[in-house]
């Protein structure tokens, strides 16, 4: 599977939950990515990185509910729940509160924002587990190459160094060291800061001698071409973003979108020219690529089509306090994300464990005059 595919279909999940507040809807869609992360997701080391995504969408869930709880002013009319001792501030800090009475309503919407959030988190969270960073470097266009190339070094640098941690204590704990407390994290941090060091003088090596870094000459008027596209470009999506995010640029946020995406393109194709490389087994989209990439989109176009004629399906009240309902149809549009586990192969088992290491006496077999330790064996009569 070509692992933008996963990443567009893991963007359109996002984008569908930028539309709604509706916590129904965003528990489908976080129980859609899940679902397709259990399924689909290869048994390698960075794969594991979504269980870290949900964590901080927890937390993001959290701080949000704790800042409602400190910080949140009251709503007139609402429900109180408690009331905190409420700390005076002086003139200049007028509007910010610190304690005081704690609404249901301010509660609820607050959760209904963070869930939004933790969401994305969520999706961007279940690209990180799907998409191969490797494969994903090599599709990146050649203008993009050289910060791909750094964004996949900073994000395997984690996982080496705690791979390298933990090999480090197994080893002290095998020859009956301390592997805890501040001794054995310094006796542990001078060898791993030692492997970095030697990780990274190997890559720079490597790097140098595939002629990483050097460039094609192109006109100058190419480059200043280059240069307003891409920059032209980026301004249009921030622009067309976030007019499709909100309400007031419903009317411009897509035509700037799609005409600063056409430019970023552009752009980024010219950029290409000034970095001639060459792509060995480069990935192709196939029919289940568009697949997964079109079921991403076409839950975001359909939740965006929903938002507009159904707002208030998808934006539940929170004054009054109503309990939030599960549109049909906006319903059915997030079961779409689906598709990836029904159309990609299932991927392939993980690893053999390795065999425990037999001991020396185990692979000789059992000691002169004692009896084996197997079922089978009959018992050793001594001679008279």
């Amino acid at each position: 599977m070509h692992p933008g595919a996963w990443w567009l279909w893991a963007l359109g999940l996002g984008t569908a939950a930028t539309r709604t507040t509706n916590p129904l809807l965003l528990a489908l869609l976080v129980a859609v990515s899940a679902y397709v992360v259990t399924t689909r997701r290869p048994h390698t080391p960075w794969s594991r990185s979504y269980g870290a995504f949900v964590k901080l969408a927890l937390a993001v869930l959290a701080v949000r509910l704790l800042f409602t709880v400190v910080l949140g002013s009251p709503i007139p009319g609402a429900h109180t729940l408690v009331t905190l001792p409420e700390i005076p501030l002086p003139g200049w800090a007028q509007g910010i509160r610190l304690g005081g009475r704690v609404t249901a309503e301010a509660l609820v919407f607050s959760l209904y924002d963070a869930m939004k959030l933790a969401a994305l988190l969520i999706c961007v969270g279940a690209a990180n587990a799907l998409a191969n960073p490797s494969r994903l470097l090599k599709s990146l266009p050649g203008a993009l190459y050289e910060a791909g190339v750094a964004v996949v070094v900073a994000l395997t640098f984690a996982p080496s160094l705690i791979a390298d941690v933990q090999r480090l204590r197994a080893a002290r704990r095998l020859r009956g060291r301390p592997d805890r407390g501040v001794r054995g994290l310094l006796q542990v941090g001078l060898p791993v800061l030692e492997g970095a060091l030697e990780r990274s003088v190997a890559l720079a090596a490597a790097m140098d001698a595939r002629g990483y870094g050097r460039t094609a000459r192109v006109p100058a008027r190419v480059r200043r071409t280059t240069a307003a596209l891409t920059l032209g470009g980026l301004l249009g999506v921030c622009a067309g973003t976030y007019g499709v995010m909100t309400a007031a640029g419903g009317s411009y946020g897509v035509p700037v979108l799609a005409g600063g995406v056409a430019a970023a393109v552009a752009g980024l194709w010219l950029g290409g020219r000034r970095s001639p490389r060459t792509r060995y087994r480069p990935d192709r989209w196939d029919v289940r690529a568009v697949l997964v990439a079109g079921s991403g989109a076409a839950v975001a176009a359909l939740l965006f089509l929903a938002s507009v004629r159904a707002p208030d399906a998808l934006h539940p009240g929170v004054v009054p306090l109503v309990a939030p309902s599960l549109p049909l149809w906006p319903a059915a549009a997030v079961l779409l994300g689906l598709l990836p586990a029904l159309v990609t192969p299932a991927p392939g088992p993980g690893p053999a464990p390795r065999p425990a290491p037999r001991t020396a006496r185990a692979a000789r077999g059992p000691a002169p005059g004692t009896a084996s330790a197997s079922p089978t064996a009959q018992p050793v009569e001594e001679p008279s």
